[in-house]
């Protein structure tokens, strides 16, 4: 007796699909108009943001005034008075009972301004020292030549994969400046 054949289930998807060239078409439009209307409330969304900060930055600004105020009356006063309060140079902090001041002194750091400049000048004045070479692999000219590229131990070269992209078309309305 011969089994009978097995239907696999498979499910249904999760999603409406188009069936047709035309459904198709609608399922783009539709798309296009959901991305505007969800455009429409993320401009809502950044403006009321921006109201609301607005708002809180100006009931802020009283004490960010009045602490630079006291930040600057502080430092004025513990800079006549540093000896004092850093028990002549022993500490670089004074604890009150509030609360604590400190000097802290910044780690150097080199800016350099018009580097192909500076870089000829410590040529020119041999201090090779103060400048790095850096070698590293080229990943562009071994996209150039894959076949070559690829007989080196420790490299390959994967597919860059491909998207599916949908574009409504859109229409921009023009503004004329009154």
């Amino acid at each position: 007796m011969a089994k009978a054949a097995t239907r696999l289930k498979i499910d249904a998807a999760p999603f409406a699909v188009p069936q047709t060239p035309e459904q198709a078409n609608d399922f783009v439009a539709r798309l296009g108009a959901a991305q505007r209307e969800r455009q429409i409330i993320e401009t809502a969304l950044n403006e009321a943001l921006a109201d609301v900060k607005a708002r809180f930055e100006a009931e802020a600004k009283p004490h960010k005034d009045e602490i630079e105020a006291l930040t600057r009356g502080l430092h004025t006063y513990a800079e006549a008075h540093r000896t004092q309060l850093t028990q002549d140079s022993r500490v670089k902090f004074h604890r009150f009972a509030a609360g604590e001041i400190a000097w802290r002194t910044r780690p150097p750091k080199v800016t350099i301004r018009g580097a192909e400049t500076v870089i000829a000048a410590l040529k020119r004045l041999g201090l090779e020292r103060f400048l790095r070479v850096k070698e590293e692999p080229n990943k562009e000219a071994m996209l150039a030549e894959p076949e070559v590229a690829t007989t080196i131990a420790g490299i390959s070269i994967g597919s860059s994969g491909e998207d599916f992209i949908v574009k409504p078309f859109e229409t921009q309305l023009e503004e004329v400046a009154p």
